[in-house]
Protein backbone atom coordinates (compact mmCIF):
# COMPACT_ATOMS: atom_id res chain seq x y z
CA UNK A 1 0.00 0.00 0.00
CA UNK A 2 1.61 3.09 -0.91
CA UNK A 3 1.31 6.29 1.05
CA UNK A 4 1.80 9.88 -0.04
CA UNK A 5 4.73 12.00 0.94
CA UNK A 6 4.87 14.23 3.43
CA UNK A 7 5.55 18.07 1.56
CA UNK A 8 6.58 20.73 3.57
CA UNK A 9 7.61 24.60 2.75
CA UNK A 10 11.12 26.06 2.73
CA UNK A 11 9.39 28.20 5.19
CA UNK A 12 8.04 25.27 7.58
CA UNK A 13 11.46 23.89 7.53
CA UNK A 14 13.31 27.13 8.11
CA UNK A 15 10.53 27.77 11.02
CA UNK A 16 10.71 24.28 12.21
CA UNK A 17 14.23 24.37 12.73
CA UNK A 18 14.49 27.57 14.43
CA UNK A 19 12.52 26.04 17.21
CA UNK A 20 14.66 23.59 17.95
CA UNK A 21 17.11 26.04 17.64
CA UNK A 22 15.79 28.55 20.29
CA UNK A 23 14.87 25.82 22.48
CA UNK A 24 18.14 24.61 23.12
CA UNK A 25 19.82 25.75 26.86
CA UNK A 26 23.15 26.15 25.61
CA UNK A 27 22.68 27.63 22.08
CA UNK A 28 20.64 30.86 23.87
CA UNK A 29 23.44 31.99 25.75
CA UNK A 30 27.27 31.17 24.68
CA UNK A 31 30.29 32.45 24.34
CA UNK A 32 32.49 32.15 21.04
CA UNK A 33 35.87 32.60 20.47
CA UNK A 34 36.93 33.51 16.74
CA UNK A 35 38.59 35.65 14.22
CA UNK A 36 36.36 38.92 12.40
CA UNK A 37 36.57 38.69 8.65
CA UNK A 38 34.38 40.33 6.47
CA UNK A 39 33.41 43.09 8.95
CA UNK A 40 30.53 45.56 7.78
CA UNK A 41 28.89 48.76 9.45
CA UNK A 42 25.64 49.18 7.90
CA UNK A 43 24.24 52.67 8.08
CA UNK A 44 21.82 51.62 10.39
CA UNK A 45 24.25 51.19 12.99
CA UNK A 46 24.18 47.27 13.30
CA UNK A 47 27.43 45.25 12.56
CA UNK A 48 28.02 42.26 10.43
CA UNK A 49 30.29 39.36 10.86
CA UNK A 50 31.80 36.68 9.77
CA UNK A 51 33.62 34.50 13.13
CA UNK A 52 36.24 31.99 11.60
CA UNK A 53 39.30 29.58 12.46
CA UNK A 54 41.17 27.01 11.30
CA UNK A 55 37.43 24.39 10.45
CA UNK A 56 35.05 26.42 9.66
CA UNK A 57 33.34 30.12 9.43
CA UNK A 58 30.10 31.36 11.56
CA UNK A 59 27.83 34.16 10.43
CA UNK A 60 26.99 37.14 13.01
CA UNK A 61 25.33 39.98 13.62
CA UNK A 62 25.34 42.52 16.23
CA UNK A 63 22.20 44.77 16.03
CA UNK A 64 23.15 48.41 16.94
CA UNK A 65 21.15 48.28 20.73
CA UNK A 66 24.75 46.15 21.37
CA UNK A 67 26.93 47.52 19.48
CA UNK A 68 26.60 50.94 20.84
CA UNK A 69 28.10 50.29 23.47
CA UNK A 70 31.25 48.85 22.20
CA UNK A 71 34.47 50.88 23.57
CA UNK A 72 36.26 50.09 20.55
CA UNK A 73 35.42 49.29 16.54
CA UNK A 74 35.98 45.81 15.32
CA UNK A 75 38.35 45.19 12.78
CA UNK A 76 39.17 42.66 10.19
CA UNK A 77 41.85 39.73 11.45
CA UNK A 78 40.85 41.18 15.24
CA UNK A 79 40.65 37.88 17.87
CA UNK A 80 37.91 37.88 19.35
CA UNK A 81 34.98 36.34 22.27
CA UNK A 82 31.26 36.81 21.48
CA UNK A 83 28.50 36.17 23.40
CA UNK A 84 25.07 35.27 21.99
CA UNK A 85 22.58 33.01 21.01
CA UNK A 86 22.06 30.80 17.99
CA UNK A 87 19.54 30.86 15.58
CA UNK A 88 18.15 30.77 11.93
CA UNK A 89 17.29 33.83 9.79
CA UNK A 90 14.03 32.59 8.23
CA UNK A 91 14.46 34.57 5.24
CA UNK A 92 17.78 33.62 4.54
CA UNK A 93 17.99 29.95 5.52
CA UNK A 94 20.72 30.15 7.52
CA UNK A 95 21.96 30.28 11.06
CA UNK A 96 24.09 32.49 12.76
CA UNK A 97 25.18 34.10 15.90
CA UNK A 98 23.32 37.01 17.00
CA UNK A 99 25.65 38.78 18.98
CA UNK A 100 24.82 40.72 22.58
CA UNK A 101 28.45 41.18 23.80
CA UNK A 102 31.86 41.30 22.40
CA UNK A 103 35.33 41.48 23.76
CA UNK A 104 38.94 41.39 22.38
CA UNK A 105 40.64 38.15 23.02
CA UNK A 106 43.24 38.40 25.30
CA UNK A 107 43.53 42.41 25.21
CA UNK A 108 41.12 45.16 26.94
CA UNK A 109 38.30 46.97 24.85
CA UNK A 110 39.48 50.02 26.17
CA UNK A 111 43.45 49.44 25.15
CA UNK A 112 42.28 48.72 21.87
CA UNK A 113 40.30 51.86 21.44
CA UNK A 114 42.81 53.80 22.68
CA UNK A 115 45.60 52.36 20.02
CA UNK A 116 42.64 53.32 17.57
CA UNK A 117 41.78 56.47 18.48
CA UNK A 118 45.41 57.49 18.71
CA UNK A 119 46.26 56.27 15.60
CA UNK A 120 43.69 57.99 13.99
CA UNK A 121 44.30 61.37 15.87
CA UNK A 122 48.21 60.87 14.71
CA UNK A 123 46.99 60.21 11.04
CA UNK A 124 45.44 63.57 10.95
CA UNK A 125 48.50 65.32 12.50
CA UNK A 126 47.19 66.44 16.28
CA UNK A 127 50.61 65.39 17.79
CA UNK A 128 52.95 66.97 15.14
CA UNK A 129 55.94 69.02 16.84
CA UNK A 130 55.02 71.93 14.53
CA UNK A 131 51.80 72.41 16.52
CA UNK A 132 53.31 72.66 19.80
CA UNK A 133 53.04 76.30 21.04
CA UNK A 134 55.98 77.81 23.88
CA UNK A 135 55.30 77.34 27.50
CA UNK A 136 55.32 81.30 28.47
CA UNK A 137 58.53 82.14 30.43
CA UNK A 138 57.27 84.72 33.29
CA UNK A 139 53.18 83.93 33.19
CA UNK A 140 50.87 86.59 35.20
CA UNK A 141 48.18 83.54 35.40
CA UNK A 142 48.07 79.85 34.83
CA UNK A 143 44.74 78.42 34.32
CA UNK A 144 44.41 75.22 35.81
CA UNK A 145 41.56 72.74 34.97
CA UNK A 146 41.07 69.38 37.29
CA UNK A 147 38.63 68.78 40.46
CA UNK A 148 38.08 70.99 43.17
CA UNK A 149 39.12 68.61 45.54
CA UNK A 150 41.86 66.09 45.82
CA UNK A 151 45.47 65.96 45.89
CA UNK A 152 46.10 67.44 42.01
CA UNK A 153 44.91 70.94 42.25
CA UNK A 154 46.49 71.17 46.07
CA UNK A 155 49.92 70.29 44.91
CA UNK A 156 49.61 72.27 41.71
CA UNK A 157 48.41 75.64 44.00
CA UNK A 158 50.97 74.31 46.47
CA UNK A 159 54.58 74.64 44.18
CA UNK A 160 53.45 77.71 42.16
CA UNK A 161 52.53 79.63 45.05
CA UNK A 162 55.93 78.50 46.39
CA UNK A 163 58.22 78.71 42.69
CA UNK A 164 56.64 81.58 41.94
CA UNK A 165 54.00 83.60 44.32
CA UNK A 166 53.11 86.31 41.53
CA UNK A 167 51.12 84.51 39.49
CA UNK A 168 47.38 84.47 39.88
CA UNK A 169 46.22 80.56 39.76
CA UNK A 170 42.38 80.73 38.66
CA UNK A 171 40.77 77.07 38.77
CA UNK A 172 38.05 75.85 36.72
CA UNK A 173 36.41 72.51 38.81
CA UNK A 174 35.95 69.84 35.96
CA UNK A 175 34.91 66.37 36.68
CA UNK A 176 37.62 64.31 35.49
CA UNK A 177 36.23 60.45 35.75
CA UNK A 178 33.18 59.30 34.99
CA UNK A 179 30.48 60.22 32.46
CA UNK A 180 30.57 63.65 31.43
CA UNK A 181 34.32 63.76 32.46
CA UNK A 182 35.12 64.20 28.72
CA UNK A 183 32.73 67.54 28.37
CA UNK A 184 33.53 68.96 31.27
CA UNK A 185 37.25 68.94 31.07
CA UNK A 186 36.54 70.47 27.42
CA UNK A 187 34.26 73.24 28.58
CA UNK A 188 36.62 74.13 30.87
CA UNK A 189 39.88 74.51 27.89
CA UNK A 190 37.11 76.48 25.89
CA UNK A 191 36.35 78.96 28.61
CA UNK A 192 39.75 79.98 29.46
CA UNK A 193 40.23 80.71 25.58
CA UNK A 194 36.97 82.27 24.89
CA UNK A 195 37.65 84.82 28.09
CA UNK A 196 41.58 84.96 27.50
CA UNK A 197 42.59 85.18 31.50
CA UNK A 198 45.19 82.59 31.25
CA UNK A 199 48.40 82.83 30.02
CA UNK A 200 49.34 79.03 30.47
CA UNK A 201 46.76 75.84 30.64
CA UNK A 202 47.34 72.60 33.37
CA UNK A 203 44.68 70.10 32.39
CA UNK A 204 45.14 66.89 34.26
CA UNK A 205 43.75 64.83 37.19
CA UNK A 206 45.62 62.48 39.85
CA UNK A 207 46.61 59.00 38.78
CA UNK A 208 44.12 55.77 38.66
CA UNK A 209 43.04 52.93 36.56
CA UNK A 210 42.83 53.17 32.70
CA UNK A 211 38.90 53.85 33.81
CA UNK A 212 39.84 56.47 35.76
CA UNK A 213 41.61 58.36 33.64
CA UNK A 214 39.37 57.58 30.52
CA UNK A 215 38.21 61.08 30.46
CA UNK A 216 41.72 62.25 29.04
CA UNK A 217 41.73 59.74 26.19
CA UNK A 218 38.85 60.29 24.47
CA UNK A 219 38.73 62.82 21.53
CA UNK A 220 36.11 65.29 22.63
CA UNK A 221 39.11 66.13 25.14
CA UNK A 222 41.84 65.87 22.48
CA UNK A 223 40.32 67.91 19.26
CA UNK A 224 40.06 70.94 22.52
CA UNK A 225 43.26 70.59 23.70
CA UNK A 226 44.24 71.10 20.38
CA UNK A 227 42.17 73.94 19.19
CA UNK A 228 43.49 75.99 22.41
CA UNK A 229 45.40 79.45 21.72
CA UNK A 230 46.70 78.80 25.33
CA UNK A 231 49.44 77.10 25.20
CA UNK A 232 48.63 73.48 27.80
CA UNK A 233 50.78 71.23 29.92
CA UNK A 234 49.32 68.08 30.45
CA UNK A 235 49.18 66.34 33.86
CA UNK A 236 47.31 63.47 34.14
CA UNK A 237 49.02 61.41 37.48
CA UNK A 238 50.71 58.91 35.98
CA UNK A 239 54.45 58.51 35.60
CA UNK A 240 55.24 55.85 33.21
CA UNK A 241 51.59 55.76 30.98
CA UNK A 242 49.97 58.00 28.40
CA UNK A 243 46.89 59.39 27.43
CA UNK A 244 45.83 60.81 24.60
CA UNK A 245 45.87 64.01 26.17
CA UNK A 246 49.64 63.76 26.22
CA UNK A 247 50.04 63.72 22.87
CA UNK A 248 48.22 66.83 22.00
CA UNK A 249 49.09 68.54 24.53
CA UNK A 250 51.91 71.40 24.18
CA UNK A 251 53.86 69.97 26.85
CA UNK A 252 53.19 66.60 28.63
CA UNK A 253 54.00 66.44 32.63
CA UNK A 254 54.04 63.38 34.13
CA UNK A 255 52.27 64.45 37.62
CA UNK A 256 50.25 67.48 38.60
CA UNK A 257 53.31 68.97 40.65
CA UNK A 258 55.88 68.58 37.76
CA UNK A 259 53.60 70.83 35.78
CA UNK A 260 53.15 73.23 38.24
CA UNK A 261 57.17 73.31 37.99
CA UNK A 262 56.88 73.34 34.26
CA UNK A 263 54.48 76.32 34.40
CA UNK A 264 56.28 78.80 36.46
CA UNK A 265 60.58 79.49 36.84
CA UNK A 266 61.68 79.53 40.28
CA UNK A 267 62.01 82.69 42.50
CA UNK A 268 64.61 81.41 44.06
CA UNK A 269 66.49 81.07 40.30
CA UNK A 270 65.70 84.70 39.42
CA UNK A 271 67.04 86.16 42.37
CA UNK A 272 70.62 83.58 41.76
CA UNK A 273 70.19 85.04 38.55
CA UNK A 274 70.32 88.59 39.11
CA UNK A 275 72.91 87.87 41.81
CA UNK A 276 75.13 86.16 39.48
CA UNK A 277 74.63 89.11 36.70
CA UNK A 278 75.86 91.39 39.32
CA UNK A 279 78.69 90.09 40.33
CA UNK A 280 79.77 89.82 36.63
CA UNK A 281 79.53 93.27 35.98
CA UNK A 282 81.68 93.99 39.07
CA UNK A 283 84.57 91.74 37.36
CA UNK A 284 83.98 93.10 34.36
CA UNK A 285 84.67 96.72 35.59
CA UNK A 286 87.63 95.75 37.68
CA UNK A 287 89.33 94.08 34.11
CA UNK A 288 88.41 97.17 32.13
CA UNK A 289 89.95 99.40 35.11
CA UNK A 290 93.20 97.03 35.53
CA UNK A 291 93.96 97.34 31.51
CA UNK A 292 93.34 100.96 31.48
CA UNK A 293 95.57 101.21 34.33
CA UNK A 294 98.41 98.83 32.68
CA UNK A 295 98.07 100.88 30.05
CA UNK A 296 99.34 103.98 31.92
CA UNK A 297 102.30 102.64 32.87
CA UNK A 298 103.62 102.00 29.32
CA UNK A 299 102.63 105.55 28.30
CA UNK A 300 106.10 106.47 25.87
CA UNK A 301 108.98 109.55 27.92
CA UNK A 302 107.13 111.78 25.48
CA UNK A 303 104.64 114.60 26.71
CA UNK A 304 103.68 111.72 29.79
CA UNK A 305 101.66 114.09 31.84
CA UNK A 306 99.88 115.21 28.72
CA UNK A 307 99.17 111.34 27.80
CA UNK A 308 98.48 110.93 31.54
CA UNK A 309 95.33 112.95 31.55
CA UNK A 310 94.13 111.93 28.50
CA UNK A 311 93.93 108.41 29.63
CA UNK A 312 92.85 109.29 32.96
CA UNK A 313 90.18 110.73 31.20
CA UNK A 314 89.03 107.13 29.78
CA UNK A 315 89.38 105.72 32.55
CA UNK A 316 86.77 108.11 34.18
CA UNK A 317 84.98 107.59 31.42
CA UNK A 318 84.70 103.89 31.19
CA UNK A 319 83.95 103.72 34.63
CA UNK A 320 80.87 106.30 34.30
CA UNK A 321 79.65 104.49 31.19
CA UNK A 322 80.16 100.89 33.75
CA UNK A 323 78.36 102.86 36.41
CA UNK A 324 75.32 104.03 34.38
CA UNK A 325 74.84 100.56 32.35
CA UNK A 326 75.07 98.62 35.75
CA UNK A 327 72.65 100.73 37.38
CA UNK A 328 70.70 100.68 33.99
CA UNK A 329 70.28 96.89 34.49
CA UNK A 330 69.56 96.53 38.12
CA UNK A 331 66.79 99.49 38.24
CA UNK A 332 65.07 97.62 35.54
CA UNK A 333 65.21 94.10 37.79
CA UNK A 334 64.38 95.88 40.60
CA UNK A 335 61.45 97.38 38.72
CA UNK A 336 60.34 94.10 37.36
CA UNK A 337 60.31 92.45 40.80
CA UNK A 338 58.67 95.63 42.80
CA UNK A 339 55.59 95.24 39.84
CA UNK A 340 55.05 91.48 40.12
CA UNK A 341 55.01 92.09 43.91
CA UNK A 342 52.29 94.76 43.56
CA UNK A 343 50.23 92.34 41.81
CA UNK A 344 50.47 89.79 43.87
CA UNK A 345 49.44 91.88 47.05
CA UNK A 346 46.58 93.37 45.30
CA UNK A 347 45.74 89.47 44.00
CA UNK A 348 45.96 88.57 47.61
CA UNK A 349 42.87 87.37 48.78
CA UNK A 350 43.98 88.58 52.43
CA UNK A 351 43.63 91.98 51.02
CA UNK A 352 40.32 91.41 49.97
CA UNK A 353 39.26 90.28 53.19
CA UNK A 354 41.05 93.20 55.18
CA UNK A 355 38.82 95.66 53.34
CA UNK A 356 35.96 93.73 55.49
CA UNK A 357 35.15 91.12 52.80
CA UNK A 358 34.65 87.13 53.70
CA UNK A 359 34.37 83.87 52.61
CA UNK A 360 31.49 81.45 53.11
CA UNK A 361 31.63 77.95 51.74
CA UNK A 362 29.93 74.77 53.11
CA UNK A 363 31.19 71.39 54.78
CA UNK A 364 31.97 70.83 51.46
CA UNK A 365 34.69 73.59 51.39
CA UNK A 366 31.98 75.29 47.96
CA UNK A 367 31.96 78.65 48.00
CA UNK A 368 28.32 80.27 48.99
CA UNK A 369 27.68 82.44 45.75
CA UNK A 370 23.85 82.63 46.15
CA UNK A 371 21.18 82.85 48.55
CA UNK A 372 19.42 80.19 47.11
CA UNK A 373 22.41 77.81 47.87
CA UNK A 374 21.53 78.34 51.83
CA UNK A 375 18.75 76.89 53.92
CA UNK A 376 17.42 77.22 57.73
CA UNK A 377 19.35 75.70 60.43
CA UNK A 378 22.34 75.17 57.61
CA UNK A 379 26.11 74.89 59.24
CA UNK A 380 28.73 77.24 57.15
CA UNK A 381 32.19 78.52 57.99
CA UNK A 382 33.17 82.29 57.45
CA UNK A 383 36.65 83.17 57.00
CA UNK A 384 37.61 86.21 57.61
CA UNK A 385 40.83 88.22 57.59
CA UNK A 386 42.60 87.28 60.77
CA UNK A 387 40.91 83.76 61.56
CA UNK A 388 37.00 81.98 60.51
CA UNK A 389 33.83 81.00 61.95
CA UNK A 390 31.73 78.68 61.93
CA UNK A 391 28.13 80.08 61.98
CA UNK A 392 24.73 78.51 61.64
CA UNK A 393 22.11 80.16 59.24
CA UNK A 394 18.88 81.62 61.09
CA UNK A 395 16.85 82.91 58.04
CA UNK A 396 17.09 83.81 54.63
CA UNK A 397 15.86 86.97 53.05
CA UNK A 398 16.49 87.22 49.03
CA UNK A 399 16.74 90.49 47.46
CA UNK A 400 18.15 92.33 50.69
Amino acid sequence: MNTEPKIATVSQINGYIKKILDSNVILNDIWIKGEISNFKLHYSGHMYITLKDEGGVLKAVMFKSAASKLAFVPEDGMMVLARGRISVYEQGGSYQLYITEMTPDGVGDLYIAFEQMKKRLEQEGLFDAKFKKPIPEYPECVGVVTAATGAAVRDIINVITRRYPYAKILLYPALVQGQGAAESVSQGIELFNRLKCADVLIVGRGGGSIEDLWAFNEERTARAIFASEIPVISAVGHETDFTIADFVADLRAPTPSAAAELAVPSQTELLTAIATDRIRMNNYMTRMVENLRLRVSRLEPRNPIEKYDILRQRIDDYLKLCENSFDRALLKKRRNMGELAAKLDALSPLKVMSRGFSLATDDDGNVIKSIDSLSEGMELDLRLYDGKARCSVTKCEKGV
